[in-house]
Order: structure tokens, then C-alpha cells, then sequence
């Protein structure tokens, strides 16, 4: 392992550990170290939610940019990210059917919000069934893409459709859940995001060798005995649970996924497949804790911080592509 990565590396870590401790702090409220470790004292509750808070966003941050990372370096498209296959369109779509068709139902909050988060995650893996099984059909990587494209543009209309006629409370209700809520994860959500995501990381470690052969084009990965097809299955199914599970608890948490591994390439590229992961992991635990201090501060919801932060990002990286390509 190079000096650089570890350099590097270090610097993000102090600074995670920085931010973490700035997200225990930061609220209306003012918490003493008992709060944090005494569960019978005053404000537990509040440090409670803090806590969650903390660790949802170290979650999503490993997840999302896991995802994107997956994704670019099988499409080898700098621009692809985990709404490229539709994936999070698809999940807002099965929460806007939930929450418009559920409304005649009575069922305790927590159950609510336990359905509201298995109907994200049911409807992310049942696109990624459909991918899979289309897959096998197109030869050519970028089909797949336009493929992700087309279901995202379903989805948005069919949603369209939903909140048009949808009543005041449903369409408020779906909205707040659009705009992600990281203070509102509770601890029995947060076990089953962690277990999700686990999982979601164990089939990555398992793509990081086959994509190494795959960056080096087509040919040389068979020859190197790459399984291309075991391989987009595993790219699929991985960066869909990491990115559902994420949606599902957070909302569509936009443009992080292709933002992040743009920034690990500026900080340490060129740099071997198994650091890249490493740092996209540490860089968006850094980021996301970051943008949970910036909502905490400002009230703003996540999701608007994340779109203000990564439009003219992806701008940047779209024009500097563009002059790189006429030189």
C-alpha cells in the first residue's frame, strides 16, 4: 500500500472523526457525555436520536458511493451512478404507491414506517429481478443504460400521475419522504439497513478482482478467465441492495453516487481498484456526515443539500470531458 493512500486516507479519517463529533453536538439542544452514555439520563432520548443520526449517514455513506463506484467502473462511464439503472426511481415509485393507496389502512407509526421502507426496498428488487433477467439479451453494456433510463422516465411519469391525483396528506406525506429525513431513522431501522448493507459489500469485495480484468477491455478480461456475465450479475444485484436500502431510509439520496468516485479519482488516481473502494467508502462516510451538519444547521432536507452540492459538480465534470475530448 502506497505511502500517498495512507496519507491520504489518515487525513479523511480525522476528518470523519471531526465531523462525527460536530453531528453529537449540533441541535436544539445542548447534551452532556452522560446523555450519550447513560440510557436512564434526561436527554438519552436525544442522544439516542443524535446516535442514529451519526450512523445512518456512516451508512449511507459507504453504500451509495459503493454503488456508483460499482457501476462506473463495469460501464467505465464517469456519469453512471445508482439511478443510472433506474434503481432509485423505482423505489420512490412502490413508496408513492404505498403511501397513496395505504391511506384507508390504520396501522401503528412504526408499522408505517416498517412498510414504507420494505415497499422501497421491494419495488428496488424487483427492478433488479427484471435487470437480470434482461441482461442476458444485451450484449452491449450501454443497452443496459438506456434500459435504467427508460424505466427512470416510467417511473417519474407514473409518479406524476400518483401526486395529480392524490389527496393534500398523501402528497405531503410523499414529499417528506422525497426530501429525506436522517433524524427520523430509528435503531431497529438502522439494524436492518446495516444487515442489508453488509451484504451488499460482501457480493462487491467479490466484483473489485473481476473488475480490474474488465478495465482492461473485453478481450483481456476472458483471457484472464473473467466470468463477464457472473460478473454483471454481481455488479447488478450489489449496487441495487446497497442503493435500495439506502432510498428506502433516507429517500433518494441523489447524485452522491457519481459525485464521490469523481473526487476519489481527482485525490488519488491512478490508484489500484481495491484502494479506489477503500476511499470512496472513507470520502462519502465524510461527505454525508458533512451534508447531516449543513440539514442540522440550516433545516434544509438532505436531499436539497445533496442536488445544490452535485448538480454543478456533474457540470464540471461534463465540460471538462467534453474539453479533454476536442484536445
Amino acid at each position: 500500500m502506497s505511502e500517498n493512500f495512507k496519507i491520504t486516507g489518515i487525513f479523511i479519517i480525522i476528518g470523519i472523526l471531526i465531523s462525527v463529533l460536530i453531528n453529537l453536538n449540533i441541535g436544539f439542544m445542548n447534551l452532556s457525555f452522560s446523555d450519550f452514555l447513560f440510557s436512564g439520563s434526561e436527554n438519552s432520548q436525544i442522544a439516542q436520536l443524535r446516535i442514529n443520526r451519526v450512523l445512518v449517514m456512516l451508512l449511507a455513506g459507504i453504500s451509495i458511493p459503493t454503488s456508483g463506484f460499482l457501476l462506473q467502473e463495469y460501464f467505465q462511464n464517469p456519469l453512471a451512478g445508482p439511478s443510472v439503472l433506474g434503481i432509485t426511481s423505482v423505489a420512490s415509485l412502490s413508496v408513492a404507491f404505498y403511501i397513496f393507496f395505504s391511506k384507508d389502512f390504520i396501522l401503528p407509526e412504526f408499522l408505517q414506517n416498517s412498510f414504507l421502507s420494505f415497499s422501497a426496498i421491494a419495488g428496488s428488487l424487483l427492478l433488479m429481478v427484471i435487470l437480470l433477467a434482461f441482461s442476458g439479451k444485451f450484449q452491449d453494456k450501454s443497452f443496459l443504460i438506456i434500459f435504467g433510463f427508460l424505466i427512470s422516465a416510467l417511473a417519474g411519469a407514473v409518479v406524476s400521475i400518483l401526486q395529480f391525483y392524490a389527496e393534500n396528506q398523501s402528497l405531503k406525506n410523499y414529499i417528506l419522504w422525497s426530501f429525506g429525513a436522517n433524524n427520523q431513522v430509528s435503531t431497529n431501522q438502522i439494524l436492518v439497513l446495516t444487515v442489508i448493507v453488509i451484504i451488499g459489500l460482501l457480493l462487491s469485495f467479490k466484483t473489485i478482482k473481476p473488475l480490474i480484468g474488465n478495465s482492461l477491455g473485453t478481450a483481456y478480461a476472458q483471457s484472464l478467465g473473467v466470468n463477464l456475465k457472473h460478473l454483471k450479475f454481481l455488479v447488478i444485484i450489489s449496487s441495487s441492495l446497497l442503493s435500495a436500502s439506502v432510498t428506502a431510509f433516507l429517500g433518494p439520496v441523489l447524485f452522491i453516487g457519481i459525485v464521490v468516485p469523481h473526487f476519489c479519482r481527482m485525490l488519488f488516481n491512478p490508484a489500484k481498484l481495491w484502494q479506489q473502494w477503500i476511499l470512496n467508502m472513507l470520502l462519502g462516510i465524510l461527505i454525508m456526515e458533512f451534508f447531516s451538519i449543513i440539514s442540522e444547521s440550516t433545516q434544509f432536507p438532505l436531499n436539497v443539500i445533496t442536488s445544490l452540492f452535485g448538480i454543478p459538480v456533474i457540470l464540471m465534470m461534463m465540460m471538462n470531458s467534453k474539453r479533454a475530448n476536442s484536445k
